[in-house]
Protein backbone atom coordinates (compact mmCIF):
# COMPACT_ATOMS: atom_id res chain seq x y z
CA UNK A 1 0.00 0.00 0.00
CA UNK A 2 1.27 3.43 -0.93
CA UNK A 3 0.30 6.69 0.76
CA UNK A 4 -0.23 9.95 -1.11
CA UNK A 5 -0.34 13.58 0.00
CA UNK A 6 -3.67 15.41 0.19
CA UNK A 7 -1.92 18.33 -1.54
CA UNK A 8 -1.01 16.10 -4.48
CA UNK A 9 2.48 17.50 -5.03
CA UNK A 10 4.65 14.81 -3.41
CA UNK A 11 5.54 11.28 -4.52
CA UNK A 12 3.62 8.38 -3.02
CA UNK A 13 5.46 6.71 -0.13
CA UNK A 14 5.42 3.49 1.89
CA UNK A 15 3.63 3.14 5.22
CA UNK A 16 6.98 3.26 6.96
CA UNK A 17 7.90 6.57 5.34
CA UNK A 18 4.45 8.02 6.04
CA UNK A 19 4.77 7.09 9.73
CA UNK A 20 8.36 8.29 10.12
CA UNK A 21 7.86 11.54 8.19
CA UNK A 22 4.43 12.37 9.61
CA UNK A 23 3.81 15.14 7.10
CA UNK A 24 4.36 15.03 3.33
CA UNK A 25 7.02 17.23 1.74
CA UNK A 26 4.33 19.48 0.22
CA UNK A 27 2.80 20.00 3.71
CA UNK A 28 -0.11 17.69 2.86
CA UNK A 29 -1.39 14.81 4.98
CA UNK A 30 -0.81 11.22 3.99
CA UNK A 31 -3.75 9.07 2.88
CA UNK A 32 -3.86 5.41 1.79
CA UNK A 33 -4.05 5.16 -2.01
CA UNK A 34 -6.94 2.71 -1.70
CA UNK A 35 -9.35 1.78 1.07
CA UNK A 36 -9.98 -1.98 1.05
CA UNK A 37 -13.40 -3.30 2.03
CA UNK A 38 -14.06 -5.97 4.59
CA UNK A 39 -16.05 -9.10 3.61
CA UNK A 40 -19.72 -9.28 4.58
CA UNK A 41 -19.00 -12.41 6.61
CA UNK A 42 -16.94 -10.27 8.98
CA UNK A 43 -19.98 -8.20 9.89
CA UNK A 44 -22.18 -11.29 10.19
CA UNK A 45 -19.96 -12.60 12.98
CA UNK A 46 -18.70 -9.36 14.47
CA UNK A 47 -20.89 -9.57 17.58
CA UNK A 48 -19.06 -12.72 18.65
CA UNK A 49 -15.57 -11.25 18.34
CA UNK A 50 -13.38 -9.74 21.06
CA UNK A 51 -12.11 -6.18 20.77
CA UNK A 52 -8.61 -7.46 20.00
CA UNK A 53 -9.68 -10.06 17.43
CA UNK A 54 -11.97 -7.65 15.64
CA UNK A 55 -9.38 -4.85 15.60
CA UNK A 56 -6.74 -7.19 14.22
CA UNK A 57 -8.96 -8.12 11.26
CA UNK A 58 -9.54 -4.42 10.52
CA UNK A 59 -5.84 -3.57 10.93
CA UNK A 60 -4.72 -6.50 8.78
CA UNK A 61 -7.12 -5.47 6.02
CA UNK A 62 -5.59 -2.00 5.95
CA UNK A 63 -1.95 -2.60 6.91
CA UNK A 64 -1.49 -6.24 5.93
CA UNK A 65 0.56 -5.42 2.83
CA UNK A 66 3.16 -3.61 4.92
CA UNK A 67 3.46 -5.45 8.23
CA UNK A 68 3.82 -9.20 8.70
CA UNK A 69 0.58 -10.59 10.13
CA UNK A 70 2.13 -12.05 13.30
CA UNK A 71 3.88 -8.78 14.09
CA UNK A 72 0.74 -6.77 13.40
CA UNK A 73 -1.32 -9.04 15.61
CA UNK A 74 1.11 -8.53 18.49
CA UNK A 75 1.00 -4.75 17.95
CA UNK A 76 -2.80 -4.70 18.04
CA UNK A 77 -3.15 -7.01 21.03
CA UNK A 78 -0.52 -5.10 23.00
CA UNK A 79 -2.20 -1.78 22.18
CA UNK A 80 -5.72 -2.89 23.11
CA UNK A 81 -5.13 -4.52 26.47
CA UNK A 82 -8.07 -2.73 28.11
CA UNK A 83 -11.84 -2.65 27.71
CA UNK A 84 -14.01 -0.19 25.77
CA UNK A 85 -17.51 -0.53 27.20
CA UNK A 86 -20.73 0.56 25.51
CA UNK A 87 -23.18 1.88 28.10
CA UNK A 88 -26.87 2.64 27.74
CA UNK A 89 -27.50 6.23 28.85
CA UNK A 90 -31.07 7.09 27.86
CA UNK A 91 -33.77 5.91 25.48
CA UNK A 92 -31.97 4.85 22.28
CA UNK A 93 -28.65 6.57 23.08
CA UNK A 94 -25.45 4.76 24.07
CA UNK A 95 -22.06 5.97 25.24
CA UNK A 96 -18.88 4.39 23.89
CA UNK A 97 -16.45 4.94 26.76
CA UNK A 98 -12.98 5.38 25.35
CA UNK A 99 -11.34 6.43 28.60
CA UNK A 100 -10.31 3.11 30.08
CA UNK A 101 -6.72 3.17 28.80
CA UNK A 102 -3.57 4.24 30.65
CA UNK A 103 -4.28 8.00 30.59
CA UNK A 104 -8.09 7.69 30.71
CA UNK A 105 -8.56 9.32 27.29
CA UNK A 106 -9.59 8.06 23.85
CA UNK A 107 -6.23 8.93 22.31
CA UNK A 108 -4.47 6.12 24.19
CA UNK A 109 -5.16 3.63 21.40
CA UNK A 110 -3.70 5.71 18.59
CA UNK A 111 -0.71 6.81 20.65
CA UNK A 112 0.13 3.31 21.85
CA UNK A 113 -0.28 1.85 18.37
CA UNK A 114 1.96 4.50 16.84
CA UNK A 115 4.65 4.02 19.50
CA UNK A 116 4.72 0.30 18.79
CA UNK A 117 4.68 0.59 15.00
CA UNK A 118 7.43 3.23 15.03
CA UNK A 119 9.51 1.02 17.32
CA UNK A 120 8.90 -1.91 14.97
CA UNK A 121 10.11 0.02 11.92
CA UNK A 122 13.21 1.20 13.76
CA UNK A 123 14.10 -2.32 14.88
CA UNK A 124 13.32 -3.80 11.47
CA UNK A 125 15.77 -1.42 9.83
CA UNK A 126 18.39 -1.61 12.58
CA UNK A 127 18.13 2.16 12.74
CA UNK A 128 20.10 3.73 15.57
CA UNK A 129 19.18 7.32 14.68
CA UNK A 130 17.22 9.04 17.44
CA UNK A 131 13.65 9.81 16.32
CA UNK A 132 12.25 13.07 17.68
CA UNK A 133 8.47 13.10 18.00
CA UNK A 134 6.82 16.53 18.00
CA UNK A 135 3.24 16.73 19.22
CA UNK A 136 0.94 19.70 19.78
CA UNK A 137 -1.85 19.18 22.30
CA UNK A 138 -5.00 20.95 23.37
CA UNK A 139 -5.41 18.49 26.22
CA UNK A 140 -5.46 14.72 25.93
CA UNK A 141 -3.14 14.12 22.96
CA UNK A 142 -0.09 15.16 24.95
CA UNK A 143 -0.75 12.82 27.84
CA UNK A 144 -1.61 9.87 25.60
CA UNK A 145 1.46 10.32 23.39
CA UNK A 146 3.81 10.99 26.31
CA UNK A 147 2.69 7.90 28.19
CA UNK A 148 2.53 5.78 25.04
CA UNK A 149 6.13 6.61 24.12
CA UNK A 150 7.53 6.79 27.67
CA UNK A 151 10.74 4.78 27.83
CA UNK A 152 10.59 3.66 24.18
CA UNK A 153 14.24 3.22 23.07
CA UNK A 154 15.48 5.51 20.32
CA UNK A 155 12.56 7.95 20.61
CA UNK A 156 12.46 11.40 22.19
CA UNK A 157 9.12 13.23 22.56
CA UNK A 158 8.43 16.96 22.71
CA UNK A 159 4.91 17.93 23.81
CA UNK A 160 3.89 21.50 22.94
CA UNK A 161 0.87 22.83 24.79
CA UNK A 162 -0.80 26.24 25.27
CA UNK A 163 0.02 27.84 28.61
CA UNK A 164 -2.96 27.97 30.97
CA UNK A 165 -5.33 26.31 28.51
CA UNK A 166 -5.30 22.65 29.59
CA UNK A 167 -6.67 21.19 32.82
CA UNK A 168 -4.35 20.63 35.76
CA UNK A 169 -4.63 16.84 35.50
CA UNK A 170 -4.09 16.85 31.75
CA UNK A 171 -0.97 18.97 32.22
CA UNK A 172 0.37 16.76 35.00
CA UNK A 173 0.14 13.69 32.77
CA UNK A 174 2.87 14.91 30.44
CA UNK A 175 4.85 17.46 32.49
CA UNK A 176 5.86 15.09 35.29
CA UNK A 177 7.24 12.11 33.38
CA UNK A 178 10.82 13.06 32.57
CA UNK A 179 12.93 10.37 30.88
CA UNK A 180 12.49 10.79 27.11
CA UNK A 181 9.53 13.21 27.44
CA UNK A 182 9.99 17.00 27.30
CA UNK A 183 7.03 19.34 27.88
CA UNK A 184 7.12 22.74 26.16
CA UNK A 185 4.75 25.36 27.55
CA UNK A 186 3.92 27.77 24.71
CA UNK A 187 2.63 31.26 25.41
CA UNK A 188 -0.21 31.03 22.88
CA UNK A 189 -3.06 28.83 21.66
CA UNK A 190 -3.24 25.25 20.46
CA UNK A 191 -3.24 26.53 16.89
CA UNK A 192 0.07 28.27 17.63
CA UNK A 193 1.48 24.97 18.93
CA UNK A 194 0.26 23.12 15.87
CA UNK A 195 1.74 25.77 13.57
CA UNK A 196 5.14 25.40 15.28
CA UNK A 197 5.08 21.63 14.75
CA UNK A 198 4.13 21.95 11.08
CA UNK A 199 6.76 24.63 10.49
CA UNK A 200 9.42 22.44 12.08
CA UNK A 201 8.68 19.66 9.59
CA UNK A 202 9.15 22.07 6.71
CA UNK A 203 12.43 23.56 7.97
CA UNK A 204 15.25 22.06 5.91
CA UNK A 205 18.05 22.98 8.30
CA UNK A 206 16.19 21.56 11.28
CA UNK A 207 15.44 18.30 9.48
CA UNK A 208 19.09 17.92 8.53
CA UNK A 209 19.98 18.42 12.19
CA UNK A 210 17.55 15.88 13.62
CA UNK A 211 15.07 13.19 12.56
CA UNK A 212 11.53 14.54 13.11
CA UNK A 213 8.08 12.99 13.06
CA UNK A 214 4.68 13.88 14.51
CA UNK A 215 2.37 12.00 16.85
CA UNK A 216 -0.59 14.29 16.30
CA UNK A 217 -3.50 12.90 14.33
CA UNK A 218 -1.79 14.22 11.21
CA UNK A 219 0.27 11.00 11.45
CA UNK A 220 -1.42 8.03 9.75
CA UNK A 221 -0.34 5.66 12.54
CA UNK A 222 -2.02 7.88 15.13
CA UNK A 223 -5.37 8.54 13.51
CA UNK A 224 -6.15 5.34 11.58
CA UNK A 225 -6.25 2.95 14.60
CA UNK A 226 -9.09 5.07 15.99
CA UNK A 227 -11.41 3.36 13.52
CA UNK A 228 -11.30 0.31 15.80
CA UNK A 229 -13.70 2.12 18.16
CA UNK A 230 -16.48 2.34 15.62
CA UNK A 231 -16.30 -1.27 14.53
CA UNK A 232 -16.43 -2.26 18.19
CA UNK A 233 -19.44 -0.04 18.87
CA UNK A 234 -21.22 -1.74 15.99
CA UNK A 235 -20.15 -5.15 17.34
CA UNK A 236 -21.56 -4.43 20.79
CA UNK A 237 -24.86 -3.22 19.37
CA UNK A 238 -25.01 -6.41 17.30
CA UNK A 239 -24.36 -8.46 20.44
CA UNK A 240 -27.27 -6.71 22.17
CA UNK A 241 -29.59 -7.49 19.27
CA UNK A 242 -30.09 -3.83 18.34
CA UNK A 243 -31.41 -2.71 14.97
CA UNK A 244 -28.22 -2.14 12.96
CA UNK A 245 -29.80 -0.37 9.99
CA UNK A 246 -30.05 3.12 11.48
CA UNK A 247 -26.95 3.76 13.58
CA UNK A 248 -25.93 7.38 14.07
CA UNK A 249 -22.56 8.21 15.63
CA UNK A 250 -21.77 11.58 17.20
CA UNK A 251 -18.09 12.45 17.62
CA UNK A 252 -16.74 15.36 19.70
CA UNK A 253 -14.57 17.03 17.09
CA UNK A 254 -11.49 19.23 17.49
CA UNK A 255 -8.71 18.37 15.06
CA UNK A 256 -11.03 15.88 13.24
CA UNK A 257 -8.70 12.87 13.42
CA UNK A 258 -11.22 10.73 15.26
CA UNK A 259 -14.15 11.31 12.94
CA UNK A 260 -11.90 10.97 9.88
CA UNK A 261 -10.90 7.50 11.07
CA UNK A 262 -14.60 6.69 11.47
CA UNK A 263 -15.31 7.84 7.94
CA UNK A 264 -12.56 5.61 6.58
CA UNK A 265 -14.09 2.76 8.59
CA UNK A 266 -17.37 3.44 6.78
CA UNK A 267 -15.53 3.23 3.45
CA UNK A 268 -14.22 -0.16 4.55
CA UNK A 269 -17.79 -1.35 4.90
CA UNK A 270 -18.87 -0.34 8.40
CA UNK A 271 -22.62 0.27 8.01
CA UNK A 272 -23.05 3.53 9.93
CA UNK A 273 -25.99 5.53 8.58
CA UNK A 274 -24.61 9.00 9.31
CA UNK A 275 -22.23 10.96 11.53
CA UNK A 276 -22.47 14.12 13.59
CA UNK A 277 -19.38 16.29 14.08
CA UNK A 278 -20.13 17.85 17.46
CA UNK A 279 -18.34 21.13 18.21
CA UNK A 280 -18.02 23.57 21.04
CA UNK A 281 -17.88 27.28 20.16
CA UNK A 282 -15.09 26.52 17.71
CA UNK A 283 -17.60 25.94 14.92
CA UNK A 284 -15.42 26.06 11.81
CA UNK A 285 -16.77 22.80 10.41
CA UNK A 286 -20.39 23.74 11.07
CA UNK A 287 -19.82 26.98 9.21
CA UNK A 288 -18.39 24.99 6.30
CA UNK A 289 -21.47 22.75 6.22
CA UNK A 290 -23.72 25.81 6.20
CA UNK A 291 -21.81 27.85 3.63
CA UNK A 292 -19.58 25.50 1.61
CA UNK A 293 -16.63 27.72 2.48
CA UNK A 294 -13.87 26.68 4.88
CA UNK A 295 -12.85 29.68 6.96
CA UNK A 296 -10.36 28.90 9.74
CA UNK A 297 -10.15 31.41 12.57
CA UNK A 298 -8.39 31.78 15.92
CA UNK A 299 -9.58 29.23 18.44
CA UNK A 300 -11.75 30.20 21.38
CA UNK A 301 -11.09 28.83 24.87
CA UNK A 302 -13.95 26.68 26.26
CA UNK A 303 -14.57 24.18 29.03
CA UNK A 304 -14.29 21.43 26.38
CA UNK A 305 -10.68 22.47 25.85
CA UNK A 306 -9.45 19.49 23.83
CA UNK A 307 -11.75 20.67 21.04
CA UNK A 308 -10.47 24.26 21.03
CA UNK A 309 -9.15 24.13 17.47
CA UNK A 310 -9.66 26.92 14.95
CA UNK A 311 -8.00 25.28 11.95
CA UNK A 312 -8.47 21.49 12.18
CA UNK A 313 -5.70 19.72 10.27
CA UNK A 314 -7.73 16.66 9.35
CA UNK A 315 -10.33 18.70 7.50
CA UNK A 316 -7.99 18.22 4.51
CA UNK A 317 -8.54 14.46 4.80
CA UNK A 318 -12.32 14.88 4.97
CA UNK A 319 -12.23 16.96 1.78
CA UNK A 320 -9.99 14.37 0.14
CA UNK A 321 -12.30 11.47 1.06
CA UNK A 322 -15.26 13.22 -0.55
CA UNK A 323 -13.30 14.65 -3.51
CA UNK A 324 -13.96 18.19 -2.23
CA UNK A 325 -17.71 17.78 -2.71
CA UNK A 326 -19.63 19.88 -0.20
CA UNK A 327 -22.84 18.11 -1.21
CA UNK A 328 -21.37 14.64 -0.59
CA UNK A 329 -20.01 15.67 2.82
CA UNK A 330 -23.37 17.09 3.89
CA UNK A 331 -25.12 13.84 2.96
CA UNK A 332 -23.13 11.83 5.52
CA UNK A 333 -22.03 14.37 8.14
CA UNK A 334 -24.01 16.98 10.00
CA UNK A 335 -22.65 19.45 12.54
CA UNK A 336 -23.59 21.32 15.67
CA UNK A 337 -22.06 23.85 18.03
CA UNK A 338 -22.69 24.48 21.72
CA UNK A 339 -21.69 27.17 24.19
CA UNK A 340 -20.10 26.53 27.57
CA UNK A 341 -23.46 27.23 29.18
CA UNK A 342 -25.18 24.61 27.03
CA UNK A 343 -22.42 22.07 27.75
CA UNK A 344 -22.74 22.67 31.50
CA UNK A 345 -26.54 22.43 31.29
CA UNK A 346 -26.24 19.07 29.51
CA UNK A 347 -23.81 17.65 32.10
CA UNK A 348 -26.04 18.71 35.01
CA UNK A 349 -29.30 17.55 33.42
CA UNK A 350 -27.95 14.17 32.31
CA UNK A 351 -26.38 13.46 35.68
CA UNK A 352 -29.60 14.35 37.50
CA UNK A 353 -31.87 12.35 35.21
CA UNK A 354 -29.73 9.29 34.41
CA UNK A 355 -26.91 9.32 36.98
CA UNK A 356 -24.47 9.21 34.04
CA UNK A 357 -21.61 11.68 34.44
CA UNK A 358 -20.43 13.21 31.18
CA UNK A 359 -17.16 15.00 30.60
CA UNK A 360 -17.48 18.34 28.73
CA UNK A 361 -16.51 16.79 25.39
CA UNK A 362 -18.87 13.84 25.64
CA UNK A 363 -21.60 16.27 26.69
CA UNK A 364 -21.36 18.04 23.33
CA UNK A 365 -21.82 14.76 21.46
CA UNK A 366 -24.61 13.52 23.75
CA UNK A 367 -26.61 16.73 23.36
CA UNK A 368 -26.33 16.51 19.58
CA UNK A 369 -28.05 13.12 19.70
CA UNK A 370 -30.71 14.28 22.13
CA UNK A 371 -31.59 17.09 19.75
CA UNK A 372 -30.98 15.44 16.37
CA UNK A 373 -31.76 11.72 16.64
CA UNK A 374 -34.82 10.43 14.82
CA UNK A 375 -37.15 7.93 16.63
CA UNK A 376 -36.12 4.98 14.44
CA UNK A 377 -32.39 5.66 14.90
CA UNK A 378 -29.93 4.33 17.47
CA UNK A 379 -27.36 6.86 18.63
CA UNK A 380 -23.82 6.26 19.86
CA UNK A 381 -21.76 9.14 21.20
CA UNK A 382 -18.06 9.10 21.97
CA UNK A 383 -17.18 9.73 25.59
CA UNK A 384 -13.58 10.79 25.16
CA UNK A 385 -12.13 11.23 28.64
CA UNK A 386 -12.82 10.47 32.29
CA UNK A 387 -14.75 13.35 33.93
CA UNK A 388 -12.11 13.53 36.69
CA UNK A 389 -9.67 14.95 34.14
CA UNK A 390 -11.86 18.07 34.33
CA UNK A 391 -12.50 17.79 38.06
CA UNK A 392 -13.00 21.44 39.03
CA UNK A 393 -15.18 22.17 35.99
CA UNK A 394 -17.43 19.14 36.42
CA UNK A 395 -17.72 19.50 40.21
CA UNK A 396 -18.81 23.12 39.84
CA UNK A 397 -21.51 22.02 37.41
CA UNK A 398 -23.00 19.12 39.37
CA UNK A 399 -22.35 20.51 42.86
CA UNK A 400 -20.70 17.32 44.04
CA UNK A 401 -17.15 16.14 44.55
CA UNK A 402 -15.96 13.44 42.15
CA UNK A 403 -13.29 10.88 42.89
CA UNK A 404 -9.97 10.95 41.08
CA UNK A 405 -8.88 7.49 39.87
CA UNK A 406 -5.60 6.37 41.43
CA UNK A 407 -3.70 6.47 38.15
CA UNK A 408 -4.62 10.15 37.70
CA UNK A 409 -3.89 11.07 41.30
CA UNK A 410 -0.38 9.67 40.95
CA UNK A 411 0.48 12.32 38.34
CA UNK A 412 -0.63 15.15 40.63
CA UNK A 413 1.86 14.06 43.28
CA UNK A 414 4.85 14.52 40.95
CA UNK A 415 6.81 17.68 40.15
CA UNK A 416 6.05 19.68 37.02
CA UNK A 417 8.97 20.11 34.61
CA UNK A 418 8.53 22.29 31.53
CA UNK A 419 10.41 24.53 29.13
CA UNK A 420 8.65 27.84 28.50
CA UNK A 421 8.74 29.32 25.00
CA UNK A 422 6.90 32.10 23.16
CA UNK A 423 4.82 31.21 20.09
CA UNK A 424 7.83 31.89 17.88
CA UNK A 425 9.28 29.53 15.29
CA UNK A 426 12.67 31.21 15.65
CA UNK A 427 12.78 30.43 19.38
CA UNK A 428 11.44 26.90 18.91
CA UNK A 429 13.99 26.19 16.21
CA UNK A 430 16.76 27.66 18.34
CA UNK A 431 15.81 25.30 21.16
CA UNK A 432 15.72 22.21 18.94
CA UNK A 433 18.98 23.10 17.18
CA UNK A 434 20.68 23.32 20.58
CA UNK A 435 19.99 19.63 21.27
Amino acid sequence: MKYYSTNGNSPKVSLQTAVVKGLAADRGLFMPERIPTLPKAFFNNIGEMSLQDMSYVVANTLFGDDIESGTLKNLVYDTLNFDIPLRHVSDNIYSLELFHGPTLAFKDVGARFMARILGHFNRHNNNDALVNVLVATSGDTGSAVANGFLGVPGVRVFVLYPKGKVSRIQEAQFTTLGQNITAIEVDGTFDDCQALVKSAFMDKELNEHMKLTSANSINVARFLPQMFYYFYAYAQLAKRGQDLSNIVVSVPSGNFGNITAALIGKRMGLPIKRFIAANNRNDIFLNYLNTGVYTPKPSVATIANAMDVGDPSNFARVLDLYKHSHEAICKEISGCSYTDEQIAETIAKTYKETNYLLDPHGAVAYRSLEEGLNPEETGVFIETAHPAKFKSTVEAIIGEEIDIPDRLAAFLNSDKRTIELPASMDKFKEFLMSL
